[in-house]
């Protein structure tokens, strides 16, 4: 590869004259134009579908999971069907979580209202 340049037969001397005369530019249609708005009615009908999918989704897994299991948790025990030993679990997690993430929230909202 080689960087030098080369002159063109025919090509002019005058840097001007050799540049060819500009067509007007013609923008394209914006896609957004053509694309529905979204609103507050669609975000909820995305996540009630998602809800729903997700729903039976969890049926399913706890419809095959219906052999029982023995569980121990501190001073309890006892036998529950898996499917509801880890759906348990899962909202236990997801709880622990929230309470976690709130407050982290809250505390951070303390401090920016301290530095007002």
């Amino acid at each position: 590869m080689s960087n030098d340049l080369r002159r063109v037969r025919g090509a002019s001397d005058d840097p001007i004259a050799a540049v060819p005369a500009k067509a007007p530019v013609v923008s394209p249609p914006t896609a957004g134009a053509s694309r529905v708005p979204r609103t507050r009615t669609g975000a909820a009908w995305f996540g009630l579908c998602t809800a729903v999918l997700l729903s039976v989704v969890l049926i399913v897994f706890m419809l095959q999971n219906t052999r029982s299991v023995r569980v121990d948790f501190l001073w309890m025990d006892g036998s529950l069907p898996l499917a509801l030993a880890l759906l348990i679990a899962g909202i236990g997690a997801a709880l622990l979580t929230t309470a976690v993430g709130a407050a982290r929230i809250a505390q951070l909202r303390r401090m920016s209202r301290q530095r007002r």
